[in-house]
């Protein structure tokens, strides 16, 4: 008897585990879609627990607030425009065409309504520009940066002076994605080349030439 109740433990526990993660992948899913289309300020913790069907005590078993949910939902906005950039850089052999595919694939994600109002409109304000640059450092900073120092290496700078221009470039990059989100395509057909034309002017001043 007790051999067979001490096996069923195991089972149990995995069945509580898979039930808790997948109630966690409800919630920020959830949570993800009202925060793009509607976001933090305008989500209240009542619409999370209607769209998902969950208990408040559910919620707070998986995060402390909505601010702490908000931050899973960045970090899976992220994770999504990380591999994003990855599939674009990964069709480009030059750390500097890599470097101009992922950054276009960035702008062109961040410039539809959902992703720019978590990561570029609620992201800084909710979380704080610390937290926030250090979440954005986890993400597409890292994949930036490593390509950034890929192409510098020759140059012989200071680690320090290449975080710096990695840095100057992620600035403008993100500061792009808000400038081409208030011109939308179809009021503005140009807006996209001149982003480009503007990135790569960007890139002439920081980097060294090819």
């Amino acid at each position: 008897m007790s051999i067979g109740k001490s096996s069923s433990r195991p089972a149990a526990g995995n069945r509580r585990l898979e039930q808790g993660a997948q109630s966690r992948t409800r919630l920020i899913a959830a949570a993800r879609a009202l925060f793009e289309r509607d976001g933090y300020t305008a989500t209240s913790t009542e619409a999370l627990l209607a769209a998902t069907g969950l208990t408040r005590g559910a919620l707070y078993h998986h995060f402390r607030d909505k601010k702490d949910l908000f931050v899973a939902v960045c970090e899976a906005v992220h994770a999504d425009l990380s591999t994003a950039i990855d599939a674009a850089a990964d069709g480009q052999a030059d750390p500097a065409d890599q470097l101009m595919a992922g950054a276009l694939a960035w702008i062109d994600a961040v410039s539809h309504p959902g992703p720019r109002q978590v990561l570029l409109i609620d992201g800084p304000s909710v979380l704080g520009a610390q937290a926030w640059a250090e979440l954005d450092g986890r993400h597409g900073y890292q994949q930036l940066h490593a390509v950034v120092a890929q192409i510098l290496a020759p140059t012989g700078l200071a680690a320090l002076e290449v975080d710096a221009c990695a840095s100057a470039l992620n600035g403008a990059i993100n500061e792009l994605a808000r400038w081409l989100a208030r011109h939308p395509a179809d009021g503005h057909p140009g807006a996209r080349d001149a982003a480009i034309a503007a990135l790569q002017r960007v890139c002439a001043s920081v980097l060294p030439p090819a």
